[in-house]
């Protein structure tokens, strides 16, 4: 029989429901218990699940002994409280997207990767979407050729969905870092928001293996999905020497191969949750799995966000600095943030 692995969930709004709602999915996961500073949040994600509420992270895992954590909380939480289920012998953690909002907190989590103590994967659960795997195993199986270019976007603003968008793309093109960026930003509002950075940005990137990729969030992102929402306009395309993949979050996918053309749609808002809660099972599955087997990591992996973030830095700085950023021994500086704002605001 195989092990039943003991999950608990650190913040206990709307994602954290849903990380617990996908466990209906597997059967080698339970959640047990639930933590959030505002105890009546906790109590009554508790109360609905059937599971323990506790109001004290450190508290929650002595008496717990988690072996996956679920960290859904505001972003500037994260990195603090990954620290803390480091330091007490927690295996594994997965955490709400984006991994950090500026450049003091990726520090922070790069000393915690270092450390190695903990296995930490970032929530890009639709890269499990089960036509969006079509997508990435059409480009694998070498029958479209090479990848040529990638156009990939999210109307949401950079910190909200571009790194989605940005873990997305990396599945398409075999894995291939970022080496250099160049990119614009217009608009501040979001800056103080929930998810902090510029209102519109646009980048070009290169990768090591000489892929290049359009990459834009906000308003000069293509539309996809509900015109009348922000959140529904994640697109990505893969242009190859012998054919091409879209796949759109609430729009339509498609495959265009020799062989011919495979196409579908996302099957409305019903299909888009189900799908949603079984991509997150089986990126629970992922976890469990690479708990197991330490040669299993998941293409989530704190090394793959936190290269994630050092390119959404670089396009800050490239912003900043007006010209194309090479990630080579790139260091940004402390202060990346607040000059960023200045420059948007001037």
């Amino acid at each position: 029989m195989s092990r039943i692995y003991k999950a608990a969930v650190v913040g206990c709004g709307g994602r954290g429901s849903k990380h617990i709602g996908a466990y209906r999915h597997t059967e080698r996961g339970e959640v047990v218990a639930c933590c959030d500073i505002v105890a009546e949040k906790a109590d009554k994600l508790a109360e609905d699940f059937g599971i323990t509420s506790y109001h004290d992270v450190g508290e929650m895992i002595e008496r717990e002994k988690p072996d996956l954590i679920h960290i859904t909380t505001p972003p500037t939480a994260r990195a603090n409280l990954l620290a803390v289920a480091a330091s007490n012998g927690v295996p594994a953690c997965i955490v709400e997207k984006p991994l950090a909002t500026g450049v003091e907190d990726w520090h922070d989590l790069r000393k915690i990767e270092k450390k190695g103590k903990i296995k930490i994967a970032v929530c890009h659960q639709f890269r499990w979407h089960a036509d969006f795997v079509k997508c990435q195993e059409a480009l694998k199986s070498g029958d479209l050729g090479d990848v040529l270019f990638l156009d990939i976007s999210a109307r949401m603003n950079i910190a909200g969905q571009g790194t989605h968008v940005l873990n997305y793309g990396f599945s398409l093109n075999g894995e291939s870092p970022v080496v250099r960026v160049f990119g614009a930003a217009y608009g501040a509002e979001s800056m103080t928001g929930y998810h902090p950075g510029p209102d519109t940005t646009s980048g070009s990137l290169l990768y090591e293996n000489g892929v290049r990729a359009s990459w834009n969030t906000g308003t000069v992102s293509a539309t996809s999905g509900d015109p009348q929402t922000d959140y529904q306009h994640v697109r990505l395309a893969a242009f190859a020497e012998k054919g091409r993949i879209l796949w759109e979050e609430f729009g339509n996918w498609e495959i265009v191969s020799p062989a011919g053309t495979e196409s579908g749609t996302y099957g409305g808002l019903e299909g888009w949750a189900e799908s949603n809660s079984k991509a997150q099972a089986i990126f629970h599955e992922a976890m469990f799995d690479w708990i197991e087997d330490d040669s299993r990591v998941p293409g989530t992996n704190l090394h793959q966000s936190l290269h994630e973030w050092e390119v959404v830095l670089a396009l800050y700085s490239s912003v900043v600095e007006r010209r194309p950023i090479d990630l080579d021994n790139f260091e940004p500086p402390r202060d990346l943030f607040d000059t960023l704002g200045s420059a948007l605001t001037a």
